[in-house]
């Protein structure tokens, strides 16, 4: 049987649409600020790669392939430390930015 590692996931940014760009491409139905799922530095734990209650769905199809890899015992090659990972949700207007790590 493989062994599957729990991972950590950390919040370390949000971003709203004017942090992104100086005239929104689109315009929003209604004002937006940063995503209101999230804060920074709230912390979730994967276990059994399944996605953690309270976590965004979109958030989650974004990132899960890098959580499968670390989950897995993989590491990224670009990046020195061994099972980290930098990704981010695929919201760009307010895009959140998430540090994952094996644990």
């Amino acid at each position: 049987m493989v062994k599957v590692h729990k991972v950590k996931i950390s919040v370390l940014k949000r971003f709203s649409p004017s942090e992104v760009f100086a005239e929104t491409p689109v315009t929003p139905a209604a004002p937006m600020g940063a995503c209101e799922l999230f804060k920074e530095g709230q912390v979730f734990i994967v276990e059994d790669l399944k996605m953690p209650k309270g976590f965004c769905t979109s958030a989650w199809v974004a990132i899960y392939g890098n959580v499968r890899i670390l989950g897995f015992g993989g590491s990224l090659p670009w990046f020195k430390e061994k099972g980290v990972a930098v990704n981010c949700c695929t919201d760009g207007l307010r895009p959140v930015i998430f540090k994952l790590e094996r644990v």
